[in-house]
């Protein structure tokens, strides 16, 4: 199994930078950046870098691991706008880039900036087409699409990425009807919060709409997002898991134990968040430390 680490985006780019650099360094396989505008909280205020500028940049400084987005609001661009910002990163990372895409669910964010939040529905059938766009673009020379909710028109894209036919292509994720049948019919990789048990049925659910596809769920790639915190205290643990039940607390050889779980249900990637990087140098160093400790103590068992 491979891990890759998920800083938060503080707006604050020195320390994002030296954050991908170390984690390039010491082990991991992957980093991932958020796609949001502001905090989803009622003060909003908090600095919030933009995820496909961020990289852009990332995919210049930080030269060999995998670089995606966890995941982009597909309500966010118009998918023939996403697909040009796509295959530059993808052209600067040398053929490095992961899109992940969602249908987008922070409505205050949609509300603030006068985007327009659909409902749940109307939001998974624009995913869809967006998908149908994306892969015409990256794949074809001209592209003509008549959706519901996008048209073009003998539209070019051009450079092509470096990835062909495209970028390889995330869906996020778990609603098992619609989400996952998506998922299922276009991704690559797809990906979702979730414990061993979660993931172990989700898998499952996966396998059964690619059955129904005719496509083989082997070529499929699964990534889990789950926190880390790694802890000898059992009552530490169980609050954590009490407080975050999207956490995994436990001691390492525990952890350990949770890893295997993930791999057993088919699971091919742990993402792990680390949501503490701010602007300042003490905010860095924990979180750098944080990621040395997950991997010398609990993801270097899987090396």
């Amino acid at each position: 199994m491979q891990f890759s680490a998920w800083p938060n985006q503080s707006g604050q780019w020195e320390p994002l930078r030296e954050f991908g650099q170390h984690v390039e360094a010491t082990g991991w396989d992957g980093l991932w950046v958020a796609d949001h505008f502001m905090p989803n909280q009622a003060d909003n205020s908090g600095p919030t870098g933009e995820a496909w500028m961020t990289l852009s940049a990332l995919a210049a400084t930080v030269p060999r691991i995998r670089l995606g987005t966890m995941v982009t609001g597909n309500t966010y661009r118009h998918p023939a706008v996403l697909a040009k910002m796509a295959a530059q990163v993808d052209i600067i990372s040398g053929g490095r880039l992961v899109l992940g895409i969602g249908s987008a669910w922070q409505q205050n964010e949609h509300e603030a900036y006068g985007i327009p939040f659909h409902t749940v529905g109307g939001r998974l059938r624009r995913l869809e087409e967006s998908v149908q766009v994306l892969r015409g673009l990256f794949e074809q020379e001209r592209t003509t699409f008549e959706g519901k909710f996008y048209q073009l028109d003998n539209a070019p894209l051009a450079p092509k990425p470096v990835q062909r036919p495209w970028p390889r292509l995330l869906i996020g994720g778990g609603g098992e009807q619609v989400t996952m049948r998506i998922a299922a019919q276009y991704a690559d990789e797809w990906n979702v919060w979730g414990s061993p048990e979660t993931l172990r049925h989700k898998i499952g659910v996966l396998r059964a709409h690619c059955e129904r596809l005719g496509r083989d769920a082997s070529e499929i790639r699964k990534s889990a997002n789950a926190m880390v915190v790694i802890t000898d205290d059992a009552s530490e643990a169980a609050s954590v898991r009490e407080r975050n039940p999207r956490a995994l607390a436990g001691s390492a050889a525990e952890l350990q134990g949770m890893m295997q779980e993930y791999i057993d249900a088919g699971v091919d990637e742990l993402v792990v968040p680390i949501f503490t990087l701010r602007g300042d140098a003490g905010s860095l160093e924990a979180t750098k430390a944080h990621a040395d400790r997950v991997m010398a103590e609990v993801a270097s068992a899987f090396r």
